[in-house]
C-alpha cells in the first residue's frame, strides 16, 4: 500500500483553523473508505473523522464533532482528501495522518483496523 503524504499542520492559536490535505486514491478499486487519524506525543493513534469512498458516509469521533469536516474534492483528475479544522483546541494538538483502507475498512467508529498507508504525518499544534 502506497504511503499517503499529509499537509497543511502549522501552529496556531485556540479558536483558529486549519485545513488538512492529503491525495486520496478514493477512486482506485481497492479504497473502500478514507479517514485522519492523530497521534499526541506518548499516546496511542486515534480515528478522528473518515468517509467512504463516494463521500456517502461520514463519521467523527465525539471530540471533533461540530468543529472539524472531513471531505473528499476533485479537480483536474486529482483526488483530495481534506480536514477542515474550526474552532481549535489545545488538545487537538498532535501529529495528523490520512489513510487509506479496503474492504475491512469502516467509516464509522473508533477502530483503526483495517486502514494503512501511513505517511509520515503533519503536526497541528494549538496554544491556548
Amino acid at each position: 500500500q502506497v504511503s499517503l503524504v499529509e499537509s497543511g499542520g502549522g501552529s496556531v492559536q485556540a479558536g483558529g483553523s486549519l485545513r488538512l490535505s492529503c491525495p486520496a486514491p478514493v477512486y482506485s478499486g481497492e479504497t473502500y473508505c478514507m479517514g485522519w487519524f492523530r497521534q499526541p506525543p506518548g499516546q496511542e493513534r486515534k480515528k478522528v473523522a473518515a468517509i467512504g469512498r463516494f463521500s456517502d458516509r461520514t463519521w467523527y469521533h465525539d471530540s471533533v464533532q461540530g468543529r472539524f469536516t472531513i471531505s473528499i474534492s476533485r479537480d483536474n483528475g486529482k483526488t483530495t482528501l481534506y480536514l477542515q479544522m474550526n474552532g481549535l483546541k489545545p488538545e487537538d494538538t498532535a501529529m495528523y495522518y490520512c489513510a487509506s483502507g479496503g474492504t475491512q475498512c469502516r467509516v464509522n467508529g473508533e477502530t483503526i483496523d483495517g486502514y494503512g498507508g501511513w505517511g509520515q504525518g503533519t503536526q497541528v499544534n494549538v496554544s491556548s
